[in-house]
């Protein structure tokens, strides 16, 4: 069974950064597309970044391109979303995603970790 843990969360102010980091186990992580996700309060998740397992390719939500950079280092089975130019909007709990490349169905998730943006 994947297990997914996150951290780097925390309080930041406007125009600040943070950097998340997911570690993971339990699976073969090179195998895995990986993605963050976040969720508002009362809102469904959404997918604000994804990777590929080879790291090759990478997609974003609009609203974040430019300021926020997945990336992921096989070598330590573990995925970072670096976040720039942070905005009160992008407060939210964040969530690591890991989804099988051979069967999308196979995915795990972590517990999250809360971005506060303010001043």
């Amino acid at each position: 069974q994947g297990r997914l843990v996150e951290s780097g969360g925390g309080l930041v102010q406007p125009g600040g950064s943070l950097r998340l980091s997911c570690a993971t186990s339990g699976f073969t992580f090179s195998n895995y597309q990986m993605s963050w996700y976040r969720q508002f309060p009362g809102k469904e998740r959404e997918l604000v970044a994804s990777i590929s397992s080879n790291g090759g390719s990478t997609n974003y939500l609009d609203s974040v391109k430019g300021r926020f950079t997945i990336s992921r280092d096989n070598a330590k089975n573990t995925v970072y979303l670096q976040m720039n130019s942070l905005r009160p909007e992008d407060a939210a709990t964040y969530y690591c995603n890991a989804r099988y490349k051979y069967n999308t169905n196979i995915a795990y998730w972590g517990q999250g970790t809360q971005v506060t943006v303010s001043s």
